[in-house]
């Protein structure tokens, strides 16, 4: 199932197309303002943002210019009811995939987020760097750093630190983590994952007691809320 998030502050809106995505068979999550809706894009890990261009706190066109000098490369299509061709220059230069003017045919919306689904890739390419409380990681040179110091890592333990952060916000199984970071042929014992876990909360937690960035989700496996 296709994850969508919908920036929108039109509660009527929000409501429509929350209801006709779910029927598509979408899985919608909604931001009513820009800077709520520009952490949870930068932090969650979405398929596709739908995003207004008019909204409180922090418009459209700033929300997606912090998204791509993040590095977030979710595909974006932009909703507004201007109709302007200059918006929609704005909005196709800052990065935006797709431009909908308001209002619009619902089966044109699915249209073109059907498009931009089957363009995307399927796995996300993440930015050169990522960086969260005193931690900044170097995803081009492998290196993690803590307070501007180098933290060592092993090359299993900066894998595992990377998939959490491409995967941000999502429950990961220790099944997944097997499958995806040590690979079906390694066959480890679910222990070595939460081994692992602990090795790095070690490294990056400011108090391991209490993790802050790597949370056990009981039950299931592990969340990165970093």
């Amino acid at each position: 199932m296709k994850r969508l998030l919908l920036v929108e502050d039109e509660p009527g809106l929000v409501l429509t197309l929350t209801d006709r995505l779910a029927r598509e068979g979408y899985a919608v999550e909604s931001s009513a303002d820009g800077e709520s809706g520009l952490e949870r894009a930068a932090k969650e890990p979405f398929d596709l943002v739908l995003l207004d261009v008019m909204l409180p706190r922090l418009n459209g066109f700033d929300v997606l210019r912090d998204l791509r000098r993040r590095g977030i490369e979710t595909p974006v299509i932009m909703l507004t009811a201007r109709g302007q061709v200059t918006d929609k220059v704005v909005g196709l230069k800052l990065g935006a995939d797709d431009y909908v003017t308001k209002p619009f045919e619902m089966m044109e919306l699915l249209a073109r987020i059907e498009a931009k689904l089957r363009r995307a890739p399927a796995t996300p390419h993440p930015a050169e760097g990522y960086q969260f409380g005193d931690m900044r990681v170097d995803f081009r040179r492998a290196d993690v750093m803590k307070n501007g110091e180098p933290v060592e890592v092993s090359a299993r333990e900066f894998q595992l630190l990377k998939y959490f952060i491409e995967h941000r916000g999502a429950t990961l199984t220790r099944e997944e983590l097997l499958n995806e970071v040590w690979g079906y042929n390694a066959m480890p014992s679910t222990r070595t994952v939460d081994v692992h876990v602990a090795w790095l909360r070690q490294k990056i937690e400011p108090n391991v007691r209490h993790p802050q960035f790597i949370l056990t989700v009981h039950g299931l496996g592990y969340k990165f809320a970093g």
